[in-house]
């Protein structure tokens, strides 16, 4: 299991926006950095200092997975044809943790990783602990019998500030997904602004 360095919330400060949309973010209550000296970091960034954040951002949404992690994700869609920056996208949706969570079976991308590592999902019938499995499109993700009157699940399912998106269809009668297709930039319901083109730059550079 990878281990997250850094609490939720503290992403959120330290990039200065709500990422995941969640009432709770201390963003909005502060829109200014962490630390005593945060409120005086408002100077302007460098074109490097801009390519990095949005990496920052990118990386830290989809439960701050590592750099090691993420730059083979960056790898691969560089291989693949068409657009980096849509490939990139592409592959972290393909994810089974960011599954689980656009599912709406777990309330963060956080408890959607340990949900997964602890056996609760099975993907075509067959369990799987591994968040980082990628699902095809027609792949069924479910979540176990016993697991689905679990605390957490039924939080989730109840959450009324995110939605499903399309390319997912979901039964939480039956706690099942089915994986439709995979999507682009403008398909995935981010709470703020991805800029994947400025990911590709900065690895492009560096």
């Amino acid at each position: 299991m990878t281990k997250r360095t850094s609490a939720k919330y503290k992403i959120d400060r330290r990039m200065g926006e709500n990422i995941w949309g969640r009432p709770k973010s201390p963003v909005n209550r502060r829109e200014y950095g962490p630390g005593q000296h945060g409120q005086r970091r408002k100077g302007k960034l460098s074109d490097f200092g801009i390519q990095l954040r949005a990496k920052q951002k990118l990386k830290g949404y989809y439960g701050d997975i590592t750099e090691k992690q993420f730059r083979r994700i960056y790898a691969e869609a560089e291989r693949v044809r068409g657009d980096t920056g849509e490939n990139l996208i592409g592959l972290l949706e393909r994810r089974l943790d960011a599954v689980v969570y656009r599912a709406k079976f777990v309330p963060t991308i956080f408890a959607a990783r340990q949900f997964v590592n602890h056996g609760h999902v099975k993907v075509n019938g067959k369990r799987v602990n591994i968040p980082s499995y990628r699902v095809s499109e027609g792949d069924v993700i479910e979540v176990r019998d016993r697991s689905k009157q679990l605390a957490m699940v039924l939080e989730a399912v109840a959450l009324p500030e995110r939605d499903v998106p399309e390319y997912i269809e979901v039964d939480h009668s039956k706690m099942t997904a089915t994986f439709l297709r995979t999507p682009s930039l403008s398909d995935v319901p981010y709470p703020v602004q991805m800029e994947p083109n400025l990911v590709v730059e900065f690895y492009a550079k560096n």
